[in-house]
């Protein structure tokens, strides 16, 4: 898909033009794994529907059922069949399978807050379903953070499109929500990095000690 096809004007045609299938479809399919602008067509849904053209209710819906039904086939996928394609992919980039074993604990130790709060962040909304699959959670706790997060991210990005719409432009909106979502990866990049980088500056006990 070309970066054209991506732009804000395409975006906001399809969704002219599908309306709330859009919504759906696109966060779905973004938190199936696949790396489409999910968040901004819900945003473009919820300007339209600040704008009359749409009803924030059956956005809002589509948004929730999209983004809990996403995660729902990226989680299976990642179960199912992620770990082998992951230990390729690990391969190619000189990384150990041991290195990934050792990321796979580590997250299946913070998996649920992953889950939940992984939808406000850029890139770990796309990755966080099959990861979830990928770490063997536990499908009932998996189910419950899915959908209290897509519940909760969908409330705020549909209302403050809504409203915040009939304010600022749309341009202006989807970048301003987006930087949000950078910024939270940086976050969540230093929580990650920082420990590990502390740990390998521990002087190491050798056995003469």
């Amino acid at each position: 898909m070309s970066i054209e096809l991506l732009s804000l004007d395409n975006i906001q045609e399809i969704a002219h033009q599908y309306g709330y299938w859009a919504v759906f479809i696109g966060i779905a399919l973004e938190n199936m794994g696949i790396p489409l602008p999910g968040e901004t067509i819900t945003i473009v849904g919820g300007f339209l529907a600040g704008s009359g053209e749409l009803n924030y209710w059956i956005v809002l819906g589509s948004a929730i059922a999209g983004a809990v039904l996403g995660d729902n086939f990226g989680y299976w996928i990642g179960r199912k069949g992620g770990w082998p394609l992951l230990v390729r992919i690990g391969k190619f980039f000189n990384i150990s399978e041991k290195q990934l074993e050792q990321a796979r604990k580590q997250f299946s130790k913070n998996a649920p807050r992953a889950v939940f709060f992984g939808r406000f962040v850029t890139l770990l909304r796309i990755f966080a379903g099959p990861m979830a699959g990928i770490a063997q959670m536990r499908y009932s706790q998996f189910l419950l953070c899915n959908f209290a997060g897509a519940g909760l991210w969908a409330i705020i990005m549909v209302t403050l499109s809504f409203f915040l719409g009939r304010l600022i432009p749309l341009p202006q909106l989807v970048h301003t929500i987006a930087k949000f979502g950078v910024l939270a990866l940086v976050v969540v990049i230093i929580a990650i990095v920082l420990p590990i980088w502390l740990d390998s500056r521990k002087p190491k006990l050798t056995l003469e000690d």
